[in-house]
């Protein structure tokens, strides 16, 4: 595969490069100008050694065993004993795109000048992106706390010829991938396992999954219930520029002036405006004002998970200028485990409102259009049971919302004895997110589905391009077929975003983009 040559200065990762990792593999080259930061930083650990200072991380013992002074001739085997005895994840294997960015932001971590790590370190992980070797990496065994040690561990034990790899998409063992490579295992120097299993990155490269994802969703519901909103015969009087410039909430401001974009010159809307209807169910009515909410958190989300992307999260750190070397808590990953949890209602929100606009378009009672959206109701069932997998995924959305950042466990015979618990919060993302992309994949399919009922009137003009992106993929429901390969292909229509692409003059700015500015 083709691959981008992004070139990187350590501490300035945009939203954009990792949107390209996440998206695809990558040669990563570092700013040459970082190199005597990295060798300065390395230099400083070797003086320590050579004074016969005894400092954490560096001829120590680890957590609880960190009175423990090791002799100079086991500093090799103290750093290689860590990535063995700390390489006990489990569960399934974290995909390569995950492993991709973790990757990334533990190179342009260590290449800041902070770890006192030599270059090689750094040259091996780029190394392995260069040829598309991703360690197999099990997804569980994380706390967030003292890094997410045992993921990066299994990282760090590949580059070391230990464990497994992927390439090509197959696992091998990883010191066999090196041999046929003709690349060396690298061999770790003092505090070297200690920087590189150090550190958050396992849970930013999740949370950053899970925002990616998110967004794909903001934009395909603000899309679906602007259908569902002209499928309904709602009105967008609720979409009025004054009503929320006067609350004065910018994503729910942003998001009505989308929803008044995409409603605009539609026929139906017109052909209903002295309709004796007051008010539209909140679904509809209240739409700016929940994913308006959705879009804050978001980019709430986005400021701080680019800051982590960019931060030395490894301890002890190094301060060069003085030569000191300092043992703090960076690798408290407490920032991503709230903002992971801040996602996690943003993509339940987000699946719930979907599933009651679903439930509200298959009402006629309420929408006016046939039961279920199909023709002779009783004979055919329609989209009634399409509505129930809806509800079903919301449901299981809202267990997986409960915040993980409040579960906090003691580990290490209590010397770590309060965890952030970011990994498993942020790992929780894609599923919610899968979820969520079914929910509004089925909305799609309901809302163009009451839009036929309308014919002969038409919608807005980017409605009924949204509407012929629909059909493209699935046809009209005209009575009851094997409907799960239309779900699917809805879903991917989400999944995609390609939505978000050719409907980005209409919606928000993203958050990436937001954030960049």
């Amino acid at each position: 595969m083709d691959q981008t040559l992004m070139t990187v200065t350590p501490g300035h990762l945009s939203f954009d490069d990792l949107r390209r990792i996440y998206e695809g593999p990558v040669k990563f080259a570092l700013d040459p100008t970082c190199r005597d930061s990295i060798d300065a930083s390395a230099a400083a650990i070797q003086a320590i050694l050579e004074q016969g200072k005894t400092v954490y991380g560096i001829n120590t013992g680890f957590g609880r065993l960190a009175q423990e002074v090791i002799p100079t001739d086991r500093l090799v085997d103290l750093q290689r004993n860590l990535v063995l005895s700390h390489s006990t994840g489990v569960g399934p294997l974290l995909g390569d795109n995950i492993v991709r960015l973790i990757m990334v932001m533990k190179a342009a971590s260590l290449a800041r000048g902070f770890s006192g790590v030599r270059f090689d370190v750094i040259d091996a992980l780029l190394t392995f992106l260069d040829h598309e070797i991703y360690p197999c990496i099990p997804a569980k065994g994380s706390v967030g706390a003292s890094g997410d040690l045992a993921p990066l561990a299994h990282m760090t034990a590949a580059l070391m010829g230990v464990g497994e790899v992927r390439i090509k998409g197959e696992i091998v063992p990883a010191e066999a991938t090196l041999k046929a490579l003709k690349l060396e295992p690298l061999t770790l120097g003092p505090k070297e396992g200690l920087a590189l299993l150090n550190g958050t990155q396992v849970s930013t490269a999740l949370a950053l999954a899970g925002l990616f994802e998110a967004e794909k969703l903001l934009a395909a519901a603000t899309l679906a219930g602007s259908l569902s909103l002209d499928a309904a015969k709602g009105t967008d009087a609720p979409f009025d520029t004054r009503i929320h410039a006067a609350r004065g909430q910018i994503g729910q401001m942003e998001m009505a002036a989308s929803y008044r974009a995409l409603i605009e010159g539609s026929e139906i809307r017109k052909s209903h405006e002295d309709c004796e209807k007051v008010q539209d169910p909140y679904c509809l009515r209240c739409q700016p004002q929940v994913m308006g909410a959705c879009l804050d958190q978001m980019r709430h989300a986005a400021g701080v998970l680019i800051i982590e992307a960019n931060a030395v999260s490894d301890n002890p750190l190094v301060f060069t200028e003085t030569g000191e070397v300092i043992s703090g808590g960076n690798f408290h990953a407490e920032p991503v485990a709230l903002v992971a949890d801040n996602l996690a209602l943003a993509i339940a929100e987000i699946g719930a409102m979907s599933e009651r606009r679903i439930a509200m378009l298959i009402d006629t009672s309420i929408s006016g259009l046939p039961a279920f959206l199909v023709k002779n109701p009783g004979v055919n069932s329609g989209f009634m049971i399409a509505h129930v997998t809806a509800a079903a995924l919301a449901s299981e959305n809202k267990q997986q919302a409960h915040p993980a950042s409040v579960d906090s466990i003691p580990t290490s015979a209590n010397q770590e004895d309060h965890v952030s618990m970011a990994t498993h919060g942020a790992r929780r993302l894609l599923r919610m997110a899968e979820n969520t992309a079914s929910i509004v994949g089925i909305e799609l399919l309901a809302a163009a589905q009451g839009i036929e009922f309308r014919h002969p009137l038409k919608s807005s003009k980017p409605l009924e391009k949204l509407f012929n992106e629909i059909r493209a993929v699935v046809p009209a429901y005209d009575e009851d077929r094997f409907f799960a390969p239309d779900l699917e292909a809805a879903k991917q229509l989400v999944t995609s975003g390609n939505l978000r692409t050719l409907f980005s003059d209409a919606l928000p700015d993203i958050p990436a983009a937001y954030y960049d500015e």
